[in-house]
């Protein structure tokens, strides 16, 4: 991974509480799982930053390797990560994500 998609990650992950690192876009996901998780945090009614990987090879390398995590998408809570689609469903079921959001966004 280049320094300066390193660097990008790292701005990204520190200028938003929330950041998805996804497939497409809020508005348009491009697939199942990014769009899942995009709803996620919309029924919760958070602001959240995102990233369409499949525009920039270099950040879905990149982002991939930043984590060593395997898939995308890829979430980021108070600059740190926190897993892809699978565990963000499950923390929102299971009413931890509300939690560790809320706490996030009083910082």
């Amino acid at each position: 991974m280049s320094n300066v998609v390193h660097d990008q990650i790292s701005k990204d992950i520190t200028e938003n509480k929330i950041m998805i690192y996804m497939k497409g876009t809020p508005e348009m996901p491009q697939c199942g799982f990014s769009k899942a998780v995009v709803d996620v945090f919309e029924v919760l009614g958070v602001p959240f930053g995102s990233k369409d990987v499949l525009a920039d090879p270099e950040l879905r390398d990149g982002i991939k390797a930043f984590t060593q995590w395997p898939t995308i998408p890829q979430v980021f809570i108070d600059g740190k990560f926190v897993g892809g689609c699978d565990i963000i469903r499950e923390m929102y079921f299971k009413g931890e994500l509300e939690s560790l959001v809320k706490a996030a966004l009083q910082k």
